[in-house]
């Protein structure tokens, strides 16, 4: 079982609390926050099994956020002394004197039970900032070699970023939480170089929260992908243009990560919602007051939020409002009925208690609603993937994510795929090149016809979801089955074509 890193518990976390809260009581604060964060980051990369980019780095800090005379203040800094933890509380009072005539409404929070010392590790075995070098670079070289010896490789790449992330939170009702995420994301590329020109495909191994054991055979088989990303790739460069016209699809959770998170996650975070988030990509067509009634797809669409997966890269014990980790629906039977919240929404709202998605990616940065683990749930009694292939007379079968494009309302959208296969009288018939397929999501979603079984289940994801200005990186996973969408536009990405 991992514990916390003892580098970061030996820090004066409390003393560091107990000077900046009690300094906010004093000046009048309704409210007030302290976080510690230290984040340290690996960055690996070979380019033709040879070492191309090494980086390790470490930021530490801390912040003190307040509420006072209804407004938000903040500050940050980088001393871990307890005069500088009273200074910013100081600084956090003043910047909220200034923002006071500027505010709207005051602010208030929805209500959270004390979780008074409270400790959280991530699920891993292996930390892989305590593995040897020589052990990570020869697993990177490894599988870069057997890449390069592959017929129709010619280049390949081996990239590995991992994270720790340490967090100690307090605030002036009485909870007090430090936590620690490590999560880890392997990747190869190959690229083919061929008489039509240039092709790469990467592993659609996902990012996890896992330690240095997934690239040993812990919840995902690098050895057997590698072994096979030649053969598809030199397939997809051999492979013929795809034909634009109107298909079925059967979409593996590889590729289906990607379009929950841009058409689903994003556009059920309530800030876009409701307009609070506009400038860094858009706010959303699912707004407050279609909440019950929006249609966003068929049946067979049913989305959770959640911060308690286990290896999921937004999983947490406790959000950077104190809110302990929960599970919640987003949409049930194709029908919106909750929205991802922070604290000062839900109470702005009436929607009760926060579901627990606030986050700030470093002390520096103030927390703002942040998605959670948001995923499409597998039908328990639905069919494999040859069964939902089965079912299609002419289609698509959808593998791995790639390029993407949706509007600044989560509405109008396009994705590729590392690979897609045809589909004939419910067989796979080969490659084919130059797809991508275009809806709007509630007619994307709404022709989800099947939704696959526990089987076909991946937790997917990114390490870096952008949102705020200044600008922020949140780590966030969404699962899903392999589901059959009917009907769908797709679009010949050399020449065009829509239908």
């Amino acid at each position: 079982m991992p514990e916390l890193d003892p580098t970061f518990t030996v820090l004066p976390l409390a003393a560091l609390a107990d000077a900046a809260l009690s300094r906010a009581r004093d000046l009048g604060a309704a409210h007030a926050d302290l976080r510690v964060v230290r984040t340290k980051t690996l960055h690996r990369v070979l380019r033709d099994a040879k070492l191309e980019g090494s980086s390790d780095a470490s930021e530490l800090g801390l912040s003190v956020r307040v509420i006072h005379q209804g407004s938000w203040g903040f500050a940050a800094g980088v001393a871990l002394s307890t005069e500088e933890a009273a200074r910013l509380a100081d600084q956090a009072v003043a910047m909220a004197r200034v923002a006071q005539p500027l505010v709207p409404a005051a602010v208030d929070l929805a209500a959270e039970p004390v979780h008074a010392e409270q400790t959280w590790v991530s699920a891993y075995d292996v930390n892989p900032f305590d593995v040897p070098e020589g052990e990570r670079h020869g697993r990177l070289l490894e599988l870069s070699q057997r890449l390069l010896a592959a017929d129709g490789v010619q280049h390949a790449t081996a990239r590995l970023l991992a994270v720790q992330e340490n967090t100690f939170y307090a605030d002036t009702a009485g909870t007090s939480t430090t936590q620690q995420r490590v999560r880890i994301a392997p990747e190869l590329e190959a690229l083919h170089v061929g008489d039509t020109g240039f092709f790469a495909m990467n592993t659609v191994a996902p990012p996890a929260g896992r330690g240095w054991e997934y690239l040993t055979g812990t919840g995902w088989d690098f050895d057997a992908e590698v072994a096979q990303l030649p053969d598809w790739l030199v397939e997809h460069a051999r492979a013929p243009s795809v034909e634009a016209g109107r298909y079925d699809l059967v979409v593996e959770p590889s590729n289906l990560w990607l379009t929950i998170h841009e058409s689903v996650a994003h556009g059920t975070e309530l800030d876009r919602a409701l307009g609070y988030e506009a400038a860094y990509a858009g706010t959303s067509f699912a707004t407050f007051d279609r909440l019950g009634s929006l249609h966003y797809g068929s049946e067979h669409m049913h989305v959770t939020g959640d911060r308690v997966t286990e290896h999921g890269l937004s999983t947490v014990g406790f959000d950077d409002e104190g809110v302990a980790a929960q599970s919640f629906d987003i949409i049930s039977a194709g029908v919106l009925v909750g929205y991802q919240l922070n604290r000062q929404m839900a109470a702005e709202k009436g929607l009760g208690r926060s579901n627990g998605c606030a986050y700030a990616d470093s002390a520096g940065h103030i927390p703002l609603q942040r998605m959670p683990n948001v995923s499409l749930t597998p039908d328990p009694e639905g069919p494999d993937v040859a069964g939902l292939i089965a079912g299609v007379e002419r289609g698509l079968y959808v593998v791995g994510n790639n390029s993407w494009s949706i509007d600044m309302q989560r509405y109008n959208f396009q994705f590729t795929a590392q690979r897609f296969f045809a589909i004939q009288d419910g067989e796979l018939a080969g490659q084919v090149k130059d797809a991508a397929y275009q809806a709007t999501t509630t007619d994307f979603w709404g022709s989800m016809d099947a939704v696959g079984g526990p089987s076909t289940y991946l937790l997917a994801g990114t390490f870096s979801c952008g949102k705020g200005q200044p600008g922020q990186g949140a780590p966030v996973s969404h699962g899903a089955p392999a589901a059959r969408f009917r009907d769908v536009n797709v679009l010949n990405t050399r020449s065009g074509g829509e239908v």
